[in-house]
């Protein structure tokens, strides 16, 4: 049996300590735009009834909540590495959870339909394995959503989003939840992750096809999407 990836340990701690109050945050950080983007993220992986869904890194529900209201007639899975953070999508009806690591899905191949994650793949310590397994449990012609955070392109307003990634979310952190380091974490993720062409790039290089994506919050965040089809 293989050891904990280290990295995976440290993220998942940071996450059991915010896990209480990570949806007021969420809201707050992104000026209540992220239940949105979450909805624009499930109308991208185009249920159709009785399609089988995987929200991976689905946290405390929000996006799987959102894949529900989309096509009722959907059936999601909610998996996410992290007991406490599945409690609070306990906590708000979902009742098809699994704990799963990204860079090892308990599933067959070929099993989904779709597979939509949120804020989860700047967080993986190894983005080339996490996305092959993506693709692994997704049938032929599956859908793949990907929502999270982007390094913003140098523009006028850069100045402005890195003061905010860098001092105020850092300081709202401390204040809502008294974990200043945690929200040190989380944008300085932001900034280190790739640019949104590089991860369009990534999910092509990975198999995926018709790869396209959307800027959001000026681009400190993106909704890339593509699928299976030869």
């Amino acid at each position: 049996m293989s050891s904990p990836d280290p990295h995976a340990v440290r993220v998942s701690a940071l996450f059991t300590r915010i896990a209480g109050r990570y949806d007021l945050m969420n809201r707050l950080m992104t000026f209540g735009q992220d239940q949105r983007w979450r909805l624009l993220a499930a109308q991208r992986a185009a249920f159709q009834p009785g399609d089988l869904a995987l929200d991976l890194g689905a946290g405390t529900g929000e996006l799987s909540l959102a894949l529900r209201k989309a096509e009722p007639a959907a059936y999601v899975i909610s998996a996410d590495i992290n007991p406490v953070m599945l409690g609070g999508a306990r906590g708000k009806g979902l009742e098809a959870l699994i704990m799963a690591d990204a860079l090892a899905l308990p599933f067959p191949a070929g099993h989904f339909d779709a597979l939509v994650s949120g804020f989860l793949v700047r967080n993986v310590s190894d983005l080339d394995r996490a996305l092959k397994e993506m693709k692994r449990v997704l049938k032929p012609g599956g859908r793949l959503v990907v929502l999270d955070t982007t390094r913003p392109r140098r523009n006028i307003l850069l100045p402005f989003i890195r003061f905010y990634l860098r001092v105020i979310i850092p300081l709202l952190g401390m204040l809502v939840t008294g974990e200043r380091e945690a929200y040190r974490y989380l944008p300085s993720s932001t900034e280190d992750f790739l640019f949104a062409e590089e991860l369009a790039d990534k999910l092509r290089k990975a198999g995926f096809k018709a790869v396209e994506f959307q800027r959001l919050l000026f681009g400190a965040a993106a909704i890339h999407w593509g699928n299976l089809h030869e």
